[in-house]
C-alpha cells in the first residue's frame, strides 16, 4: 500500500508536469501580422499610372514570357542559362544552406539522445607480502620478499543512453524556427529573382546580337554604295565635270561609314561571349551557332500586363523583403524568451555489471530523471540589448520593404512608359523607312528612263539603307523595352523543388 509521502510526491510531480505543459504553449514576443500596406491606392488599382493607351492588354502574363517572341534559338539559350549559369547555381546552393539551417532549428526543438558503452579490466597489486628492512648501526637483517601474484583482474561493463530536452516554455525555440523558416523563404525568393534577372539578361544580349548583326550587314551595303559613288565622282573629275572637293567629300563619307563597321564587329564579338558565359560556357563556344544573322524576334501584337496588386505579389524581390521582415520580427520573440527561465529535462538509463552477460538483468538497471532549471536573473541588460537590437533590425526591415515596393512600382511604370514611347518611335521610323523605299523605287524608275544619274540613284539607296538601319535599331530597342517590362513585372522565375 503506497505511503502518504509517495502519494504526495506523485501529486507534486503531476502538478509540475501539468504546469510545464501549460507554460509550453506560451510564446513571447510580437506576432507577425504581415507587411505594411505600401502605396495603397496603387496596389488596389486595376492598371498602372503609365500604362500606354495601345499595345498592352490587362490580362495575366505568362511566366515564360520569352516564348511569346517566337524565337526557338532564344528559348534554347534561356533554358541553357537557367540550367547551367554559375550565378544561378550559387543561388541554389545558398537556398540549400538556408533550408539546412531551418532543419537544424527544427531539430533543436526535439530531445537529444546519445548512447555510450564501456568495458573495463583492471588488475590490483597485492601489497600483503610487502616486507620492510631495517638496519641498525652494527647489525644488518637480510630479508627476502616472496613473490606475490596480486589479486586477479577486475571486470566492469556499462551501457546506457543519455537524453536531454529543453522544454520550450516561452516559445524561444519556436520563434527561432519561425525566423529560420522565413529566412529560407527569403533566400528562395532571392533565387527566383536571380532567375528573373538572368532570363532578361540573356534576352537583352541576344536581341543586341541580332540588332548588331543586321546593322552591320546594312552598313556594309551602304559602304559598298558609297564606294560606287566615289568611283563615279572620280570618273566625273577625270572628265573635268567634278571637282577635287567632291572627291574628298565623298572619300570622307566612305571612310566614315567603314569606321562604323569596326565597333559593330566588336560589339558582335562581345555579345557572343556574353551569351556563352551566361549559359555557363567558355567565350567562343557559341560563335558557330550564332554567327549567322537572322531577323529580330517578333513582338506579340498585344503585350499582356498584370495589375499592380498581382505584380507586387509575384515580384521575387518584394517577397524576399517581406520574408526578411517576418524573420526579423520573430527574432524579437527569440531574444525575449531569454528573459525567462529555461527548463531542461535530463534522463539516463543504463546497465552496469561485472559480466557482460549480466547487463540485461533487472538488478543491473540504473536510471535517472531530473528537471534542470536555469535562469539568468542578473545579466546587466545584455538580453534587453539583444531585444532592442532585434527591434531596430525589424524597423529597418520595414523600411527596406517599403522602399522595395515603391521602387518596384516605379520600375514597372517607367518600363511601361518607355515601352509606349518606343512603340510610337518605331511607328514613325517605319513611316520614314517606307518613304525611303518609295523614293528609291521612284529614283530607280527615273534612272532606267534616263531622267536621273547613277549618282542620284546610289545616293537615294544610301538613304534607304540608313532608314533601314534606324528602323532595325528602333525595333531592337523596343524589344529590349519589352524585356525590361517583363522583368519589372517579376516574370521569368519557377518554383524551386524542395
Amino acid at each position: 500500500m503506497p505511503t502518504t509521502a509517495s502519494c504526495s510526491s506523485r501529486v507534486l510531480s503531476l502538478a509540475l508536469f501539468t504546469a510545464i505543459v501549460a507554460l509550453s504553449g506560451c510564446t513571447v514576443g510580437p506576432d507577425y501580422h504581415g507587411a505594411p500596406d505600401v502605396a495603397t491606392g496603387a496596389s488596389h488599382s486595376n492598371s498602372f499610372v503609365r500604362t500606354p493607351a495601345v499595345g498592352v492588354s490587362p490580362t495575366h502574363a505568362p511566366s515564360r514570357w520569352w516564348s511569346t517572341l517566337g524565337d526557338p534559338q532564344l528559348d534554347a539559350l534561356i533554358d541553357a542559362a537557367l540550367a547551367h549559369n554559375p550565378d544561378l547555381h550559387a543561388a541554389q546552393a545558398r537556398l540549400r544552406e538556408s533550408r539546412a539551417q531551418l532543419q537544424k532549428q527544427q531539430a533543436d526543438a526535439r530531445p537529444t539522445v546519445s548512447g555510450d558503452a564501456a568495458a573495463l579490466r583492471m588488475r590490483e597489486p597485492d601489497l600483503s607480502g610487502l616486507q620492510t628492512s631495517q638496519s641498525s648501526s652494527n647489525t644488518q637483517t637480510n630479508s627476502s620478499t616472496s613473490p606475490s601474484g596480486g589479486r586477479g583482474p577486475l571486470q566492469f561493463y556499462t551501457a546506457g543512453f543519455d537524453a536531454s530536452w529543453e522544454i520550450d516554455l516561452f516559445g524561444g525555440t519556436r520563434r527561432a524556427i519561425e525566423s529560420a523558416s522565413a529566412q529560407a523563404e527569403a533566400v528562395d525568393a532571392d533565387l527566383a529573382d536571380t532567375q528573373v534577372s538572368l532570363a532578361a539578361e540573356v534576352a537583352q544580349a541576344y536581341i543586341g546580337l541580332r540588332d548588331q548583326q543586321r546593322r552591320l550587314a546594312l552598313a556594309n551595303q551602304s559602304a559598298e554604295l558609297e564606294q560606287q559613288t566615289l568611283t563615279l565622282i572620280r570618273q566625273r573629275r577625270a572628265r573635268g565635270v567634278g571637282t577635287d572637293a567632291d572627291v574628298e567629300r565623298q572619300s570622307t563619307q566612305v571612310e566614315s561609314t567603314r569606321a562604323t563597321l569596326i565597333p559593330l564587329d566588336e560589339q558582335i564579338t562581345e555579345s557572343l561571349d556574353q551569351l556563352a558565359v551566361l549559359t555557363g560556357q567558355a567565350p567562343g563556344a557559341l560563335d558557330s551557332e550564332l554567327s549567322a544573322p537572322v531577323p529580330l524576334p517578333t513582338l506579340p501584337a498585344s503585350v499582356p500586363i498584370d495589375d499592380p496588386a498581382t505584380m507586387l505579389k509575384q515580384r521575387p524581390d518584394i517577397r524576399a523583403a517581406e520574408r526578411r521582415l517576418a524573420s526579423s520580427n520573430a527574432q524579437i520573440g527569440q531574444h525575449t524568451a531569454d528573459l525567462f527561465p529555461k527548463v531542461t529535462m535530463l534522463g539516463f538509463i543504463g546497465s552496469n555489471a561485472a559480466d557482460p552477460g549480466h547487463l540485461t538483468r533487472k538488478s543491473a538497471l540504473t536510471w535517472l530523471g531530473a528537471p534542470y532549471l536555469q535562469w539568468n536573473v542578473f545579466d546587466f541588460g545584455r538580453t534587453r540589448s539583444d531585444i532592442h537590437q532585434a527591434e531596430a533590425s525589424r524597423d529597418e526591415a520595414i523600411d527596406r520593404y517599403t522602399q522595395t515596393v515603391l521602387a518596384a512600382l516605379q520600375d514597372a511604370n517607367n518600363a511601361l512608359s518607355r515601352y509606349g514611347h518606343q512603340r510610337d518611335s518605331v511607328a514613325r521610323l517605319q513611316k520614314i523607312e517606307a518613304s525611303a523605299d518609295r523614293s528609291a523605287t521612284l529614283m530607280r524608275q527615273r534612272y532606267d528612263a534616263g531622267a536621273s544619274s547613277l549618282i542620284d540613284l546610289l545616293d537615294t539607296q544610301r538613304t534607304q539603307f540608313s532608314a533601314q538601319q534606324n528602323l532595325v535599331e528602333g525595333q531592337a530597342d523596343l524589344l529590349k523595352d519589352f524585356v525590361s517590362l517583363q522583368k519589372s513585372m517579376g516574370l521569368g522565375w519557377m518554383a524551386e523543388p524542395r
